[in-house]
């Protein structure tokens, strides 16, 4: 399997040509089921394969969990500014630094806790914007490009799914990076 294929087993990203109604409540979808998702791959793992990266120098599984938690409460408040704000500039993070701190190298039950709570206001979130508030847009400072909502909820759902997969994909191996 090539470097490509393990840090990006679903693809990269790719900008949708057209949002649909029908994307648009994929997206929700992906994020509303994503804790349940999530959970079921990595409850009952032992230390050792938490402690497991996905790729060689990737993160362990124990990031990953840890990154989900801390990219989706960013994406929320990502979220909630725009709706509140009129395009505010959002605070980017430094996600590799994120993923070292103390608190990555913890049980993830927290983590899955945070987006087990996290995901369930973000759903009730998504599912009441209106196409005016999809339509919102913050400002990335380091593209200087304003981005919309419904794009960052592509954006989300997508990774969801990229996260997921290297879990999955690294137990489909049987844990051999």
């Amino acid at each position: 399997m090539s470097l490509e294929e393990l840090r990006y087993p679903i693809g990269r990203f790719q900008m949708p040509k057209s949002i649909t109604k029908e994307l648009l409540l994929s997206w929700m979808t992906d994020i509303e089921c994503f804790p349940q998702r999530l959970r079921k791959e990595v409850v009952g793992l032992t230390d050792a394969q938490l402690d497991t990266p996905y790729r060689q120098d990737g993160w362990t599984v124990r990031q990953v969990v840890h990154h989900c938690a801390d990219s989706h409460m960013n994406a929320f408040v990502r979220f909630k500014l725009p709706l509140t704000e009129d395009k505010p500039t959002i605070k980017p993070y430094v996600e590799a630094r994120w993923a070292e701190l103390p608190d990555s190298k913890m049980p993830i039950e927290p983590s899955l806790i945070i987006v087990d709570g996290l995901h369930q206001r973000w759903s009730v979130l998504l599912s009441n914007l209106s196409d005016k508030d999809l339509a919102r847009t913050y400002i990335h400072p380091e593209s200087g490009r304003e981005v919309r909502l419904d794009i960052t909820m592509a954006i989300y759902a997508w990774h969801c799914n990229h996260h997921l997969a290297h879990i999955t994909r690294l137990k489909e191996r049987g844990w051999g990076v």
